[in-house]
């Protein structure tokens, strides 16, 4: 099949709000200890905090348990319903149906920006600027992502074979490679390299957490199906793919184990 399943990035940005609920039970959340390093990190100012694209809470919920006021923006309104409903009786938890770029000046300033598997669609041309703007002298910021990739060797070659057989290349972020190939996962990653260049930003850090979890055949076929690459595939390409992943997978005893690997870059604004 000759269909290209990367798409455009405008295409893949808004795709997860079709798939909302399946988002929010397939996708695995974040490490404890990264949600303990980050306050830390962000100290006494952090309990007042910024969350830039929190989807339907991944994040919101591990950095709400610690009490900290929370103000949330969610540009897709699907998105944003399921967020509110797990924070409903989290009178902490502020939630606008806004994205970051155009969310207007309230004069409001926060002591700590968090971003957790979003930050790569913020428009490039402002996120730094709105950024420092919303973040008081000495805030934080932590940008965080997951990446998961297949542990056994032997399964991740087969399931590389199916992608190959449904698709024109893989996906960006697929479970499939050995190494992910479009990870901000490592220090010298586009991340680190644009925080780098913002002279209003110090004390860059960057920390990595491994862990690995397990899933069934439908809970794997759930996690692609909340990828933004497979949310925009056709409806034939993508049953035909998911069918033929989950015929590999029962091949293999009706699960497999992921490597999960969280990359989380800190850092704060001048005083």
């Amino acid at each position: 099949m000759t269909e290209n399943p990367i798409g455009r990035a405008d295409d893949r940005r808004v795709a997860f709000g079709e798939a909302a609920e399946q988002y929010d039970a397939a996708r695995p959340g974040y490490p404890d200890e990264l949600v303990t390093d980050v306050l830390e990190f962000a100290g006494p100012q952090g309990v007042d905090a910024l969350e830039v694209g929190a989807g339907t809470g991944k994040a919101t919920l591990a950095f709400a348990a610690h009490g900290i006021t929370l103000t949330c923006l969610e540009p897709d309104p699907r998105m944003a319903a399921v967020l509110a409903r797990h924070c409903a009786a989290m009178p902490h938890v502020t939630i606008e149906n806004v994205d970051f770029e155009s969310r207007a000046a309230s004069g409001r300033r926060f002591g700590l920006l968090l971003s957790g598997q979003s930050w790569h669609w913020v428009d490039p041309e402002v996120r730094w600027r709105r950024a420092r703007e919303l973040l008081l002298p000495g805030g934080a910021i932590a940008l965080f992502w997951n990446d998961w990739l297949v542990a056994d060797e032997a399964l991740r070659h087969e399931l590389r074979a199916v992608h190959h057989r449904h698709l024109h290349g893989l996906p960006p972020h697929s479970i499939v490679d050995v190494q992910p190939r479009e990870s901000v996962m490592a220090p010298n990653s586009w991340v680190w390299e644009e925080l780098r260049d913002q002279e209003d930003f110090t004390d860059l850090e960057h920390r990595l957490y491994l862990s690995r979890h397990t899933r069934t055949t439908a809970g794997t076929v759930d996690l692609l199906s909340s990828l933004s690459s497979y949310l925009i595939l056709t409806e034939e390409t993508r049953r035909a793919l998911f069918s033929d992943v989950s015929r590999t997978i029962d091949g293999h005893g009706g699960g497999l184990e992921l490597e999960t690997r969280t990359g989380l870059f800190l850092a704060r604004t001048t005083a």
